[in-house]
């Protein structure tokens, strides 16, 4: 990797110095509100685990099978959303806020379209989850869940692309805030409703499906009513109801890849949580942990991503390679540091880290923590190849270039990750680390070839 780097480049020493000195200070400034974002987003869905983890590890169990089951639907849909970003940033840059206004309003659209068409299969997802071979038990705990929380996935999707309308604007602060607000509040509710505090009914994972909806209709409210008070030239919701066929399409030839690059990548993790749950309930709640863990840290990594999509596009747009390269390569550096502190953590801290999740007076604690450590193991070597390919696709769709990387996601986690995962699970009755053997295998082969992509294709258009 480094060699392949280090061709990219042909500065002088001290300017190779200043250089990348440079694009630290522009990554990090860039990245640290994008990363906080996503972190503080994340704390979301670790609120569910930690708190529902307390209430019992059943209900664990059942709330990692359906946040899996739902992510799965969401980031699909979420492809339209982060279409919008390179659409908006581009309008902008030329000063077309007509064409502004055109793209997130498709977005909008397409996103309650894709909502619309997902429902039923929330809304009736108990014979799916059945069909998959899941515990009668943890599959009506997970469907009841589902049946409420999937009404989320309308405010969900819309809330990404009022995101991506206000980052592509460089309103990355208000997008953080915002996020830190929503995760805030749906502790709070969570905290009232799983338990039954403060005078509120207890009503376990059902509870924490109701605050989910309470906290992404709270962001809707929020980022919407900051849009259009702050930002009333775009009027993004004048005319909505009008479509725009010419640019309905177009967010959705881009928006598409992207969301098929997202759904292999769940998909992968979906169908681990599937097979875990295959193995019964222990295992399955200590994958959900350490699944939450291993996510946990992703989050710096994708908040990394984003920046070099950002980067990379500046660049590209000038035609500017040396430029690209160095930035490609500091970025690659700090996801690798921040690799190096999680597996640190996992290796050294795994009972610490598990015990979080799980009440004191858990009957299956010790049991929960002992499956818990040997995936945290497993998590320390996840670290490393899932940081490669989240930054690499972060380069290659700042280059534009998502039609192989979509293929490249294809192959890695449907060809490889999954039925490796079920070959060394289940064939080679290695259980648990098993299936998350071809986990790592599948992202490392997507972390490879899409670095591949990029440094031995993609950049060289850069100044062509």
């Amino acid at each position: 990797m480094c060699t392949l780097m280090s061709e990219m480049s042909h500065t002088t020493p001290n300017a190779k110095a200043m250089s990348t000195r440079g694009h630290v200070g522009a990554v990090l400034s860039l990245g640290l509100p994008l990363v906080g974002g996503h972190v503080a987003q994340f704390a979301i869905g670790m609120t569910d685990s930690i708190m529902l983890g307390w209430y019992g590890a059943e209900a664990l169990a059942a709330v990692t099978l359906a946040g899996s089951y739902f992510f799965v639907l969401f980031l699909l849909g979420a492809g339209f959303a982060i279409a919008v970003m390179p659409l908006v940033a581009a309008a902008a840059g030329s000063g077309e806020g007509r064409q502004i206004r055109r793209t997130t309003r498709m977005g909008l659209w397409l996103s309650l379209l894709f909502a619309m068409v997902a429902m039923p299969l929330l809304l009736y997802s108990h014979p799916i989850l059945l069909l998959l071979g899941q515990k009668p038990e943890v599959a009506e705990h997970a469907s009841a869940y589902l049946r409420l929380a999937g009404w989320g996935l309308f405010p969900a999707l819309l809330v990404m692309v009022l995101k991506s309308y206000l980052a592509a604007l460089e309103r990355t602060q208000i997008v953080l805030w915002i996020t830190i607000l929503a995760a805030l509040v749906n502790g709070v509710v969570n905290y009232a409703l799983i338990f039954g505090n403060w005078g509120a009914p207890e009503m376990g994972i059902a509870g924490a499906a109701i605050a989910s909806i309470v906290t992404q209709g709270i962001s809707l409210i929020a980022v919407a009513g900051y849009a259009l008070w702050v930002l009333p030239e775009h009027e993004i919701l004048k005319n909505f109801h009008r479509p725009d066929w010419e640019m309905f399409f177009r967010v959705f030839r881009l928006g598409m890849p992207i969301g098929l690059t997202n759904l292999s990548e769940v998909s992968l993790f979906a169908a681990s949580s599937m097979m875990m749950g295959w193995l019964g309930t222990i295992p399955l709640a200590a994958h959900g942990v350490a699944m939450t863990l291993g996510g946990l840290t992703f989050m710096v990594h994708l908040g990394l991503s984003n920046a070099a999509t950002i980067r990379a596009g500046n660049a590209y747009g000038r035609g500017d390679r040396p430029h690209m390269a160095t930035g490609a390569r500091v970025v690659i550096c700090l996801s690798l540091a921040m690799s190096a502190i999680g597996i640190a953590a996992f290796l050294l801290l795994p009972e610490q880290l598990i015990s979080l999740f799980l009440d004191a007076d858990e009957p299956n604690k010790q049991e929960i923590i002992l499956v818990g450590t040997a995936l945290l193991v497993m998590a320390a070597l996840f670290q490393l190849a899932d940081g490669m390919q989240v930054v690499a696709l972060g380069l290659l769709r700042g280059v534009q270039d998502t039609n192989w990387p979509m293929v490249i996601a294809a192959l890695s986690y449907w060809a490889i990750g999954i039925p490796v995962s079920y070959v060394l699970g289940f064939v080679f009755d290695l259980g648990g680390v098993g299936i998350w053997s071809g986990l790592v295998l599948g992202l490392c082969f997507a972390g490879v070839f899409l670095m591949l992509r990029f440094w031995r294709h993609s950049i060289k258009r850069a100044g062509n």
